[in-house]
């Protein structure tokens, strides 16, 4: 057990890390304005509502990262507040919400309000937090991420040629004037 507290300290600590530098209202449409610094810790367990109602329809369960370490998605459980059935865990993106702060002037009485851009019924659509869900996620975020490393080195590569190539015919042209130029002395010596 002793262990295990470091760890989770580590891990919020990563965490609010990446909540700092990804930021939390990411949403075009969000309500909430930035507000600069979220706590993980806080946000675990924030009260989520849509667009549709004035009601709490579930709690933050876990926030998802990246590999830049930034906000991908939040997991909200609506537990029995909905009239769901099967599983009660939902993937809402980071485009489709927003987080709003409440009493943030003081860490000890910091409160979030988590507003979905979506309806109760475009929520039971989103795709459900399983294990088959975090595999597909996880492998289509990691080609992405490989597709992307890999098109940025051969943009590089490619910069790197034309920019060497431009300085050759660069190098070639002055070479052509100063050829021209000594020519022109030449004759104008005889």
């Amino acid at each position: 057990m002793a262990q295990r507290k470091p760890l989770n300290h580590a891990i919020k600590q990563a965490t609010l890390g990446a909540l700092i530098a990804g930021g939390l209202a990411v949403s075009g449409s969000a309500i909430a304005q930035p507000q600069g610094l979220y706590s993980a810790d806080e946000l675990l367990d924030a009260s989520v509502y849509a667009t549709s109602s004035s009601d709490q329809i579930g709690e933050v369960e876990d926030i998802l990262l990246d590999n830049d370490m930034q906000v991908r998605a939040l997991v909200i459980d609506t537990g029995n507040l909905l009239d769901f059935k099967g599983e009660q865990h939902f993937v809402i993106e980071s485009e489709k919400f927003s987080v709003e702060t409440q009493d943030g002037n003081s860490l000890e009485e910091i409160e979030y309000r988590v507003n979905v851009d979506l309806s109760e019924e475009e929520i039971a659509q989103q795709p459900q937090y399983t294990n088959e869900w975090w595999e597909n996620a996880r492998q289509v975020a990691q080609r992405a991420w490989e597709d992307t490393k890999e098109g940025a080195a051969s943009a590089w590569e490619t910069t790197q040629e034309g920019a060497s190539r431009a300085l050759d015919r660069i190098g070639e042209a002055l070479e052509n004037v100063g050829q021209r130029t000594q020519e022109a002395a030449d004759r104008s010596s005889e």
